[in-house]
């Protein structure tokens, strides 16, 4: 007896996604909002990168170049790399999406943690593979017991380092721990978003490390620290077999040319970060200094970001934080679905936004529950 379907049916395991909610943007009935949320720079863009931007709007109606050469190469001197070596995407979430497209199936498990950026889930399930959560210890990545998480099944690793939405990091010594110990046909995928930010000795993007391995892939962004979230531009370094086999699949001009003139001219444009990593690591101390000392917990952070702790006591939690702070125009992102359901995750806004956070938290602390 057959079965009448009367509408399309995704694959199984679809409809068990739970597709990704970006951070809330408004907060009604107030005049003026500061976005806190999304974790964008409050000094915007590069004018070198704006003025490339709009230099490409001379030419629509040329197809971009499919192989974002101008970029590449941008990037390749940069970072003193091969640009062969190098894929430009639609964003780093497009890459993190081939990369579990190309590598992954039906029986293969990919490890994520406990507190890691929720994509890598997302692409895990949509391949058709299982994802296998695997715990933090302290809000850092254990790889003690990633180690022990991994079976036959596991073809893919995935890191967020500098970590988000906790802001911790992981040393490099403990990342060549983690590979070495990885099986050779396991993917090890370092996603350094946030690494533009982070000033610590021991602290390494992933460069070397994919330099001297066939199975380590480092993913990083244009959308933090160069200002350019709205264009979603992202790059990878990565041996040449695994650049070879994305590329037989990823989409012909997955790039477009003002993304691809603006990322070049915003890479060349180094001093510019220096003024953005500054600012950023000012307000960072700062911020942090100010929330514990009106009696909250703050998570230390490498990062353009805190993750800010609240009592459980009725009327001082996040959710309620979360409440009085919209109410007063300051917008930062709960972070629930990241396993923090008493937290929230401020980003370094401008000196106004930050003042008007540490006010008005104060506010919200010193008033009665």
């Amino acid at each position: 007896m057959s079965i009448v379907v009367n509408e399309p049916v995704p694959r199984p395991g679809i409809l068990d996604i739970a597709a990704y909610v970006p951070g809330k943007e408004h907060a009604p009935g107030v005049a003026r909002v500061f976005k806190l949320s999304s974790n964008e720079t409050p000094l915007g863009a590069s004018p070198k990168a704006i003025e490339a931007f709009k230099g490409a709007a001379d030419h629509l109606e040329i197809y971009p170049d499919g192989q974002a050469t101008e970029l590449r190469q941008a990037i390749a001197a940069v970072h003193g790399l091969n640009p062969t070596n190098i894929l430009c995407g639609n964003g780093s979430d497009e890459l993190l999406g081939l990369l579990c497209h190309v590598y992954l199936g039906s029986g293969d498990e990919g490890i994520i943690t406990e507190h890691g950026f929720l994509v890598y889930k997302i692409q895990i399930m949509a391949a058709g593979a299982t994802p296998v959560v695997v715990k933090e210890k302290d809000c850092r990545v254990d790889v003690d017991a990633i180690l022990a998480a991994v079976t036959e099944r596991t073809k893919i690793v995935f890191i967020a380092n500098p970590g988000n939405p906790t802001g911790t990091y992981v040393p490099v010594s403990e990342i060549r721990r983690l590979q070495a110990g990885l099986p050779k046909n396991v993917v090890l995928v370092l996603d350094a978003a946030y690494a533009e930010y982070v000033r610590r000795n021991d602290y390494e993007a992933g460069l070397e490390l994919v330099s001297g391995s066939r199975n380590v892939v480092m993913t990083r962004t244009f959308s933090k620290a160069y200002g350019l979230a709205a264009l979603r531009i992202g790059w990878m370094y990565a041996p040449a077999a695994i650049i070879d086999a994305l590329n037989r699949v990823r989409g012909p001009f997955n790039m477009n040319a003002p993304a691809i003139a603006a990322g070049a001219a915003a890479i060349r444009d180094q001093g510019f970060i220096e003024k953005a990593v500054e600012h950023n690591n000012l307000w960072l101390g700062k911020l942090a200094h100010a929330f514990e000392a009106i009696g909250l917990t703050v998570t230390p952070s490498v990062t353009n970001f805190l993750l800010i702790h609240f009592p459980d006591i009725d009327g001082k939690r996040a959710e309620d934080a979360d409440a009085f702070l919209t109410s007063r125009g300051y917008i930062l992102r709960a972070v629930k679905g990241y396993g923090f359901p008493n937290a929230l995750r401020m980003t370094v806004g401008s000196e106004e936004a930050n003042r008007g956070v540490i006010e008005t938290l104060g506010e919200f602390m010193d008033r009665r529950a």
